[in-house]
């Protein structure tokens, strides 16, 4: 295992604050334009700023490690607060590694933390009085001119690994596996995250807003919510592109009724629920998917909710259900070990857990879909992936990706 940890000079004060504020507007308009934390949907959640303490872990044991590091960093702290809801207090926000055990996972404890919930906000500061910060000014400007290119594959070569991996399922080497590509952009001017997340948010108001470590996007997909001891999921897999008028229904009933996509959300879901069955004494989710819409495309969708026994904390759930079918496959060492085969790119974070946890053990975590990562100030580096089954089709698949990256590139190029 590696690990390098970095606190400032603002947590040797150990004094957290947090008091009632219902003065702030939209979360996202708070944020700094580099460096800004964030967990927002539909207006609410949370946003940070600043670096109190931050951990960079890579092993075997990358997150029970990063869960001894926030125990050990909160057990000190002298904390006031007002609230005591989940989010309040001190908090971590985290972006992990897709293969914690290779990759670089990230978590950051910020200075200063605006949250909201149910309609009450409030602000949270390391070693200061909390002050809630003006908005920054929307000074949108001119949309950036980018170009693009393939990324680790192009099209073709993309297709063929996903030709492959249809054979492979066909032989009965496995039941899925997840193919994901990547695309890169470069911008003629510094690229603003502020911009992108804003305009994200506003077209995804369903989907969690995130930002961490300069990995930010939309995510649908909830990996794993703890409140005390109740836990959520939603799990998506089986994925349709929109239409106009008649024809968008026509797609959303065939998606419905598809037997491919269909089998494809049932092993998510069954992975799911196997991975979490061993944590709970009582685990529910519901025999039928429904249809999640969003702006570009609708997914099969399935919540499942449970009650948690035992004393495991929220980074070891994560750790116990992450990767799921949905971004890796069934069986998941199999579907790991041929992703490193025919994907052809470093993952990083993409697909990883990504979200908060308070010190009270409280979160949420969701995958990170939907999303890039910037590279300098003027780059990015885009990513889509789609579940392979048995009756894959990889025009259809390359398809799929492309509606996908279409959502970060809306919020680049507007």
């Amino acid at each position: 295992m590696t690990a390098a940890a970095l606190t400032s000079p603002a947590a040797a004060s150990r004094s957290v604050t947090t008091v009632r504020s219902d003065a702030a507007g939209e979360l996202l308009d708070l944020l700094p334009a580099r460096g800004g934390l964030s967990w927002v949907r539909h207006g609410e959640g949370l946003v940070g700023w600043g670096e109190a303490a931050r951990l960079e872990v890579s092993g075997p044991r990358a997150l029970a490690s990063a869960a001894a590091w926030w125990a050990d960093y909160t057990a000190g702290l002298d904390v006031a607060d007002e609230l005591g809801v989940p989010g309040s207090g001190p908090v971590l926000f985290a972006s992990i590694a897709f293969d914690p055990d290779a990759g670089t996972s990230v978590f950051v404890v910020p200075e200063v933390v605006v949250g909201r919930r149910d309609g009450v906000g409030w602000v949270t500061a390391l070693g200061t009085a909390p002050e809630l910060p003006e908005p920054v000014p929307h000074d949108e400007g001119p949309a950036p001119r980018l170009r693009y290119a393939d990324g680790a594959m192009d099209p073709a070569r993309w297709c063929a690994a996903v030709s492959a991996a249809v054979s492979r399922i066909d032989a009965g080497d496995l039941e899925k596996v997840v193919l994901a590509r990547d695309l890169l952009v470069s911008a003629d001017v510094p690229l603003d995250p502020r911009r992108i997340l804003r305009r994200m948010a506003a077209r995804f108001p369903g989907c969690w807003t995130f930002a961490v470590d300069g990995l930010l996007g939309a995510t649908p997909e909830l990996l794993l919510r703890r409140t005390g001891r109740q836990l959520s999921c939603r799990v998506l897999a089986g994925t349709a592109p929109r239409g106009a008028g008649a024809e968008d229904q026509r797609l959303a009933a065939a998606l419905l009724n598809s037997e491919k996509d269909r089998g494809e959300h049932a092993l998510a879901v069954d992975s799911l629920v196997r991975a979490l069955e061993p944590y709970c004494r009582k685990l529910s989710a519901p025999a039928e998917p429904e249809l999640l819409t969003l702006a570009n495309v609708r997914h099969l969708a399935t919540d499942v909710v449970g009650t948690q026994r035992g004393s495991a904390g929220l980074l070891e759930l994560v750790g116990a259900v992450h990767p799921t079918a949905a971004v890796c496959g069934t069986p998941t060492p199999d579907a790991a070990a041929l992703i490193g085969e025919l994907e052809g790119m470093d993952r990083g974070r993409y697909a990883g857990p990504v979200g908060w946890l308070d010190a009270a053990g409280d979160g949420e975590f969701g995958l990170a879909l939907r999303c890039a990562e910037l590279v300098g100030d003027d780059g990015a580096r885009l990513f889509a992936g789609c579940g392979i089954v048995a009756g894959s089709d990889p025009a259809a698949e390359l398809a799929e990706t492309q509606s996908k990256f279409a959502a970060f590139q809306a919020a680049l190029e507007g």
